[in-house]
């Protein structure tokens, strides 16, 4: 079995690789030299380590769809993350995953958004209340108000907000006038 330090520099340059992946919004990597690259480094971590890692090569296809030889972006990501951490679990299994703080930071980032829409909603339920103060329960601005403040809990972003303001003040006959006068 190879060592730790023949391995690492490989296990280090996978990692920048998949670090520099196109992202996802791309459908195809057509550039050789990034498959090149990164099939290189896997011929030098086979020869080095006496274990056969070909199943992580990039296999480049021609559907006729691209015009030319891809990758796609899926199969590139894919088989660099699960050789990364084949490596890891065979050759670094002390050391902290390279992928570990991914959850907690989805988990953070979901905290953060969640908190801020329930900031937001809370925001516009105060200015509703502020507003409903100065309209007679009759008005239909003031029922507007009432309907759009009992549906925000549902909304779950800002587009969705102004979804429900125009949709609602249609239902009310509102004019985009008569609807920014209500939150001057």
């Amino acid at each position: 079995m190879a060592k730790q330090e023949d391995i690492r520099p490989i296990y280090h340059e996978l990692q920048g690789y998949l670090g520099e992946a196109p992202s996802y919004k791309l459908r195809i990597i057509d550039d050789a030299a990034l498959w090149d690259q990164v099939n290189q480094a896997i011929d030098e971590l086979s020869r080095i380590s006496g274990e056969d890692y070909s199943r992580f090569k990039m296999i480049p296809k021609d559907t006729g769809n691209f015009k030319r030889m891809h990758i796609e972006i899926n199969t590139y990501r894919t088989s660099l993350s699960g050789l990364i951490s084949r490596l890891h679990g065979k050759y670094f299994a002390r050391e902290p995953a390279p992928f570990s703080s991914m959850p907690s930071t989805v988990f953070s980032q979901t905290q953060v958004q969640s908190q801020s829409q329930k900031q937001m909603v809370l925001d516009l339920q105060s200015k509703i209340d502020e507003q409903l103060r100065n309209l007679e329960p009759g008005d239909k601005k003031h029922t507007f108000l009432e309907k759009v403040k009992g549906a925000l809990a549902s909304v779950k972003d800002y587009a969705g907000v102004l979804a429900l303001y125009i949709t609602t003040a249609q239902e009310f006959g509102l004019t985009l006038e008569e609807l920014s006068e209500l939150f001057k």
